[in-house]
């Protein structure tokens, strides 16, 4: 008895080990970043993971279209309102959500999923789901290196945008009433 409870704990050992090493390996790649928009009462915090482009074709490509993508590297990226929002029509309770996509050539369906703390989209349950939203892909001139999540004011409310390669979509949100 006492053997098989050493050999379990050994092996447990090993593998936390060996799931951290490797976090810490693909962070190496794609580091992690936050972003955070703030405006009156409202606080939108964005994390998630950097990857490069590196000379490949990103969506289409290493992005396939159609496919739910975790939206970045890593973990799946995480988003959370200090308030209710509105994500274009559908209105999000104040917490903290998970953020997929379904990446197409002219535009993506964005997916906020109440089930945070994901790694990647191996748990991605489409039950959990809070909102789907359609917005259209623009096109940029100048080639983005890596994934980056950024935010565009506009008076009453806020693009949530996501730009990598020459793709960029904004993701409208406003504070509820």
């Amino acid at each position: 008895m006492k053997k098989v409870f050493i050999l379990t704990t050994i092996l447990a050992l090993i593998v936390f080990v060996g799931r951290q090493g490797f976090r810490y390996y693909t962070k190496s790649f794609s580091p992690e970043d936050k972003v955070v928009f703030k405006k009156d009462d409202l606080k939108i915090k964005v994390t998630y993971g950097r990857p490069a482009k590196r000379d490949r074709r990103i969506f289409g490509g290493l992005v396939p279209y159609g496919e739910i993508w975790r939206t970045g590297a890593n973990e799946a990226t995480e988003i959370s309102f200090t308030k209710d929002v509105l994500v274009a029509d559908h209105l999000i309770k104040a917490g903290k959500y998970t953020l997929f996509t379904i990446p197409e050539k002219n535009s993506w369906t964005v997916i906020l999923n109440s089930e945070p703390d994901q790694w990647g989209i191996f748990s991605y349950d489409p039950k959990k789901d809070v909102a789907r939203v359609d917005v259209p892909v623009q096109k940029m001139k100048k080639v983005v290196e890596f994934f980056t999540i950024d935010f565009s004011d506009r008076n009453t409310s806020v693009n949530l945008q996501l730009k990598w390669d020459r793709t960029k979509v904004g993701i409208p949100l406003k504070p509820a009433s």
